[in-house]
């Protein structure tokens, strides 16, 4: 019986750290800002992206028939050394996307020398046993995988008040968000999502054209959206940029690369960290300065203001979800 998942944040600090607990070496994420194939084409070499998307749960998620919404499935890949498991458990699918494109770049793959990646004795005993297996019991091996899961809810946000492993997947309160990966697999653009039958080919594709390429697949579905949906996330994965600045000698490059670092350090760490016992010594400090203002009657106004306030932000926010245009935190 599998364990419970948490969500984590689609944020390039999150993944790089992510991998490097799992013990993958001289690899990193970027987050995409614009569609441009450029973007990605400079990153190179780059093994994939992870796409993240509002979930359409009140559309069909594939055409008619046995077929995707765009592309075509492959059945036969999977069965020929392409690792796609089957999500089989909530909140998994950002591991889950992240381990489609490495577990599909090891030293035994097809692809190309520079595409490789060293992804340590942890992913590789994980590939080992499961390569041979059918995707719903890679999806199954995965989801009952302590180290991968330990490593997964590790990155999850401190919570007191909310328990996500507990979280009703079908609660139609909040939106739902999904991770899929895209990837080169020896000479073909694969999308690699766990919630569909198989993986899907998107045509040829060499790794030099892979940006282009995957810049269109992912500008087609984005179009399959109201024009006011704005809420995807792109992450490239790629190797250490440290590695091309020591290569090239660009001082610039390897300082800010190596203060990027530090920062993902610190802003993980405060994703752990329990503030409760912070707001609270604050909050009982701001209550003792108002009653010292002005007692009850000061304290009471402040308090009906603030309760004003949050009846008002909860009525912006659900008019912004309605519209679709809500500057909201992107997890899946």
């Amino acid at each position: 019986m599998s364990g419970s998942w948490n969500t984590i944040e689609s944020d390039a600090g999150v993944f790089t750290y992510l991998l490097t607990n799992l013990g993958v070496r001289n690899v990193q994420f970027e987050e995409l800002l614009t569609l441009d194939p450029s973007s990605l084409a400079e990153l190179h070499p780059v093994y994939g992206v992870i796409f993240l998307f509002k979930y359409p749960t009140d559309t069909p998620y594939r055409a008619t028939g046995d077929k995707p919404l765009d592309g075509s499935f492959d059945y036969q890949i999977a069965e020929n050394k392409l690792f796609f498991a089957a999500q089989t458990i909530p909140n998994a699918c950002g591991t889950q996307a992240l381990l489609s494109v490495l577990l599909n770049k090891t030293t035994t793959s097809g692809d190309e020398e520079d595409t490789k990646i060293d992804i340590g004795p942890v992913l590789t005993d994980f590939r080992e046993f499961t390569i041979d297996l059918p995707p719903e019991f890679r999806g199954e091996a995965l989801s009952n995988s302590d180290v991968i899961r330990d490593v997964h809810n590790s990155f999850a946000k401190s919570s007191p008040f909310v328990d996500e492993t507990t979280r009703n997947p079908n609660d139609e309160t909040e939106d739902a968000f999904h991770f899929i990966a895209y990837t080169p697999f020896n000479g073909t653009l694969y999308e690699l999502d766990g919630l569909q039958p198989a993986p899907i080919s998107h045509g040829a594709c060499t790794q030099e054209g892979f940006p282009e390429k995957v810049m269109e697949v992912i500008q087609r579905r984005i179009a399959r959206y109201g024009e006011t949906e704005i809420r995807f996330n792109l992450l490239a994965m790629t190797r250490d940029l440290r590695i091309r600045a020591r290569e090239l000698g660009d001082v610039e490059l390897l300082e800010r690369e190596e203060r990027k670092r530090k920062d993902w350090q610190f802003e993980n760490a405060l994703r752990k960290h329990n503030f409760v016992g912070f707001a609270g010594e604050v909050l009982k400090g701001v209550v003792e300065h108002k009653l010292k203002e002005g007692g009850e009657e000061v304290y009471s106004k402040w308090v009906e203001q603030g309760k004003q306030k949050m009846l008002k932000r909860i009525e912006e926010r659900q008019k912004g979800r309605a519209g679709g245009g809500e500057d909201v935190e992107m997890q899946g």
